[in-house]
């Protein structure tokens, strides 16, 4: 940067021009370590548990009537520990809520994760392990968790640590490394006693599984949202990656659809850092070329990225992209009409998404009613089969499902 940037001249205001520029250009890149082959990962230093903090954590885990663990992305931070990690959660039973990169992490289906009524469980368990997971909004501020809990935070960041609230067990490790280790050595009698628990979070979250059917099923003017992705949900190919980039569609999918499998859900983490769709999908599909590649679009956010199109269909990358189009940035609309009454800077237009892709030379879908959605899903695919990237516009009906989200 510096030899292609700096000015060529000897004069003092060059001087001081170049001057500048080092310095801007070093801060740039400091701390990046020098002369590291481009295919060679970066080893990266982080701190470790002790053999006491695991004592320590197993002996609170024995006496606990009601745990549960929450897995947050930091706990993926190390792609080939993710079988055995998986393998831990299950050999300590402990049921578990998974969030951000984790989804997956126990495929499919799996007795231990629960995917409703968290904040319920919160308030009621009397141990929270926290995985990589730092109590900030999400976890309201720490005051989601029962103030009679005891809570075993694990966290690669001082900061995020101890953030908001002081658990009772802080851990300044690796929450992949410091799960495995626990499972090596837990005291497998604890287990009967979470019987009655691990059924009553699982009687919950199958009675909130039946609620959402039902309501999918509730007629609309244009497409139930639910209805569309329990649809997805059942087309997606085992071996897919799902990328969520929006705001209400996006979050009621990831109630709804799920990973089938481990490091295969991406989306823009808690700040909602909309945008990311097609980039992320660029990058899954050409590191994972044997894999079925999926943007769950919420329509504000298919804005942000779908002039990438473009460079999916001139390299020939395909992938398949689905855009909740109900007109409006409707997370924030149901909340401010509450607040405000108000819902200036809201809406959006019923925009022909499918036209611009088919304009860049994709191919763009459009469908509106309920019972055309599964054919049209399925055309999706045969098209992502022969190399298309393929684009489906669903007009979607406003829904109430996540209403108080925010």
């Amino acid at each position: 940067v510096l030899n292609d940037m700096a000015p060529k001249s000897n004069s003092i205001k060059t001087k001081i021009i170049n001057l500048y520029l080092q310095r801007y250009t070093r801060r740039i890149f400091s701390g990046v370590p020098r002369g590291i082959p481009i295919h060679e990962s970066i080893k990266i230093n982080f701190p470790k548990h002790s053999l006491s903090q695991i004592v320590k954590a197993n002996n609170r885990i024995s006496i606990s009537l009601r745990p549960i663990i929450i897995l947050g992305s930091q706990a993926l931070l190390q792609p080939s520990k993710t079988d055995s990690m998986a393998s831990a959660i299950l050999s300590i039973g402990i049921p578990c809520y998974l969030s951000g990169m984790a989804r997956g992490l126990l495929g499919r289906e799996s007795e231990l994760q629960m995917r409703h009524y968290r904040s319920a469980a919160l308030k009621e368990a009397d141990l929270v392990i926290l995985a990589g997971v730092p109590m900030d909004f999400r976890l309201g501020y720490g005051h989601g968790i029962s103030s009679r809990s005891f809570i075993i935070s694990v966290n690669r960041s001082t900061e995020d640590l101890t953030k908001n609230r002081m658990p009772h067990l802080p851990v300044l490790a690796d929450p992949c490394d410091f799960i495995i280790d626990l499972a090596k050595n837990f005291p497998k009698s604890s287990q009967a006693s979470w019987s009655s628990w691990k059924e009553k979070l699982r009687a919950k979250d199958q009675s909130r599984e039946i609620e959402i059917s039902k309501k999918a099923q509730e007629p609309n003017k244009f497409i139930n949202p639910l209805l569309l992705c329990k649809y997805i949900e059942e087309v997606l190919d085992p071996n897919s990656i799902l990328v969520a980039d929006g705001g209400d569609f996006a979050a009621s999918a990831s109630y709804i659809v799920r990973p089938r499998k481990p490091l295969s859900w991406l989306d823009p983490g808690p700040f909602g850092t909309l945008g990311v769709g097609c980039g992320f999908a660029m990058g899954a599909k050409l590191c994972n070329q044997d894999q079925e590649v999926w943007i769950i679009f919420g329509d504000g956010a298919c804005g942000f990225s779908l002039i990438e199109f473009d460079t999916l269909v001139r390299h020939k990358i395909p992938v398949i992209a689905v855009v909740g189009n109900d007109a409006c940035w409707s997370q924030i609309l149901r909340e401010q009409i509450v607040l405000l009454n108000d819902d200036v800077g809201c809406q959006l237009s019923f925009t022909k998404y499918d036209q611009i892709v088919t304009s860049m030379g994709g191919v763009g879908l459009f469908v509106e009613k309920d019972e055309d959605i599964k054919n049209i899903l399925l055309e999706a695919k045969n098209l992502y089969r022969e190399g298309k990237s393929v684009l489906i516009n669903a007009k979607i009906s406003g829904s109430d499902f996540r209403k108080g989200s925010i």
